[in-house]
């Protein structure tokens, strides 16, 4: 199941000031640099918990509805069900009352009955489910490791970014921040 990121986050985990205080930076000629590291780690951080960590905005397709009735929303936390539309065999899109969906935003996923819901028509990505991922819309909402990991790779990528050819591999103590935060696929 294919997620789309429609709203990327209107701010990231930290602000610039706090990213260059944790950096001991004064001057304001690294600010465009330190505010891509910043984007990157939360980026990084996100692709590795499979969470979205400021609120954003997300859809989701599908080819047919989960036979369970149980829709996991990936990234997590659920936090809104925005929209659900299906498309008919010439292209149409239908939406469907959003009442029919139980959002359990505790386990990030939709519940409904699926012999209840319109069946798509097309064979590939009949089904779109609109979604609001994240924590919450302020940085404060992150919950504190998720933040110290940005933090933590924000500064190891300002500290070696002239390296070449680094292993790739997260820093141990970002490793182990996210760790409890990562969900995995079975």
């Amino acid at each position: 199941m294919p997620s789309i990121l429609l709203t990327a986050p209107a701010v990231e985990p930290l602000s610039l000031a706090e990213a260059k205080a944790f950096l001991r930076v004064e001057y304001n000629d690294d600010d465009d640099v330190i505010g891509a590291l910043l984007a990157a780690a939360r980026i990084h951080v996100e692709a590795q918990t499979r969470r979205a960590l400021v609120a954003q905005q997300w859809r989701l397709t599908l080819d047919v509805w989960p036979a369970d009735g149980r829709l996991k929303v990936l990234p997590a936390p659920l936090a809104a069900l925005n929209a659900v539309r299906v498309y008919d065999d010439a292209g149409h899109a239908s939406a469907l009352d959003l009442q029919s969906f139980v959002v359990d935003t505790a386990g990030s996923q939709l519940v409904f009955a699926p012999w209840a819901l319109a069946q798509p028509g097309r064979a590939a990505a009949g089904i779109e489910v609109d979604v609001t991922a994240g924590y919450g819309a302020a940085a404060s909402d992150v919950p504190e490791p998720l933040r110290q990991a940005v933090r933590l790779l924000t500064a190891h990528w300002y500290e070696n970014r002239g390296i070449a050819g680094a292993s790739g591999t997260l820093p141990v103590t970002v490793a182990a921040l996210i760790a409890p935060y990562r969900m995995l696929s079975l």
